[in-house]
This record gives C-alpha cells, sequence and structure tokens, in this order.
C-alpha cells in the first residue's frame, strides 16, 4: 500500500479527521527567499540545497523543544537557522561558528522584524492541495493545529488552502501552543472526532507527535529524507503519502 510503511497500529479505515501542522507540512518555509538573503551575507547557495539543509535541522530543533522551549521564541527560529547552516556545509566558506551563530541571529531578526509570517511560510508543499481534497472526497474533517502567531489561517487562504479545510486552531489565538495537549483537545472540538480515531501529522517529534500522543490522538511524523533516526513513531515522507495510505485503507474496507 503506497505510503502505509511506518503507520502500522494507527485505525487508518477508521480514521474520522486529521490535524496538520502549518509550517513545513502544509506550506514551507520561502527557501528562495532564504537562498537569496543568505547570498546577501556572502553564503552562497541555492534553493534546493536551503530545502535538504532546513529539513535535516529539524531533528536538533526537535531535541532542543523537548526541554519545554516555546517553537515560536525568537531564539528557536535562530538556532534552527543555526542548525540548517551547519548542514550548508562548504557553502558558509569556512566561517568560524562564532560567525555562524551571528549570522543565524542576524538574520532571524531580520526576517522576523521585516518578513510577514504568512510570506516566510507561503511554499505550498507538493502534494498538498490534492492530498486535502483527496481527504475531503472520504468525508474527514481537516483541521490545521499551529503553533503560530495569529496569522496562520489568512496565510492559509491566501496560499490557496483555507477552502480544503473545516478549522484552523492558532495557537496565538487560542492560548496555548503544542506539544500541550490542551490545543489538540481544542480541535478536537472543533472536528467533532473521537481522540482515537484522530490523526496528527507534523515535522517535529517533540511537539507535533509528542503533543498529540498526550492528547490520545495519534501522532504521524514527516520524514522525507531519512532524518529521523532513533525517534520511534509513524513516519510517513509527506502529506500526500498518509493521504494516500488512509484513502487506500478506507477503501479496502
Amino acid at each position: 500500500m503506497a505510503g502505509a510503511v511506518g503507520l502500522a497500529g494507527i485505525p487508518l479505515r477508521d480514521v474520522e479527521a486529521i490535524f496538520f501542522d502549518a509550517g513545513n507540512t502544509l506550506v514551507g518555509i520561502d527557501v528562495a527567499l532564504l537562498a537569496e538573503r543568505l547570498d546577501a551575507r556572502g553564503v552562497h547557495t541555492t534553493p534546493g540545497r536551503v530545502a535538504r539543509a532546513e529539513a535535516a535541522a529539524r531533528p536538533a530543533v526537535s531535541r532542543r523543544l523537548e526541554g519545554g522551549v516555546s517553537s515560536e521564541a525568537r531564539d528557536t527560529f535562530a538556532f534552527y537557522l543555526r542548525r540548517a547552516l551547519d548542514h550548508l556545509g562548504p557553502a558558509t566558506g569556512g566561517r568560524s561558528a562564532a560567525d555562524l551563530d551571528a549570522l543565524a541571529a542576524d538574520l532571524a531578526t531580520e526576517l522576523k522584524t521585516q518578513v510577514p509570517t504568512r510570506r516566510l511560510w507561503s511554499r505550498v508543499l507538493p502534494g498538498v492541495p490534492g492530498a486535502l481534497a483527496a481527504l475531503r472526497s472520504e468525508g474527514l474533517r481537516l483541521v490545521v493545529v499551529s503553533n503560530s502567531d495569529g496569522t496562520i489561517a489568512r496565510g492559509l487562504d491566501e496560499a490557496g488552502l483555507g477552502g480544503l479545510l473545516d478549522a484552523v486552531v492558532d495557537s496565538a489565538v487560542v492560548g496555548v501552543e503544542k506539544p500541550d495537549p490542551r490545543i489538540f483537545a481544542i480541535a478536537l472540538e472543533h472536528a467533532g472526532s473521537r481522540a482515537g480515531r484522530t490523526v496528527h501529522v507534523g515535522d517535529l517529534h517533540a511537539v507535533d507527535v509528542l503533543g498529540a500522543r498526550a492528547a490520545g490522538v495519534h501522532g504521524v511524523l514527516l520524514d522525507p529524507h531519512g532524518d529521523w533516526d532513533g525517534f520511534e513513531c509513524p513516519k510517513v515522507v509527506d502529506v500526500a503519502a498518509l493521504a494516500d495510505a488512509i484513502v487506500a485503507a478506507r477503501r479496502a474496507g
């Protein structure tokens, strides 16, 4: 079954609702913009290499968040960029660790203060619109559960995805953020679904998988490149793979 690898233990054909993280799940960070800003700082790379580097940085970010740090803190964003720089290798030009720390902090400040969140996270990821449409055609309720700054619903509308969703739960709006199980409880109310028949998919183990589990929801981790060795949980390469698995299970009866 396409996309089903790693989903053992989840009752796919009985799923009532799917919850989605937003950033790096439905919409990706604008890697072309990042490449442009890095180029201005003497780090010459390509959007494709930036995309691969930021994906490789996610496990380190997740480990940091396990300590209770907010995923929305500016320091967390700077840490994410710093770990991505580690994975750009020679493109950083042999800069010292201290220089890379300063570069990441400067870039994080610039992006946070000059680029609206909905602009920075505006790249609709491959296969997402079709996956959402396929899941809706099966009668599933689709809800975004995102740590954000109050603008994610507008951003998803501007990206053309809002009409494919039943609700958006933004941490800044509801006053609680993942991994706190209360944000998933709010999403369950919106979906009208049971926790044991709901799946949440996202890109960070510490907030998405552990948060979902704490609420009794099935957590699935996005692992497009095999970067998450040692993290024991259901994994898929992308949202389309998860949708394919659920649709196939439901139609198999």
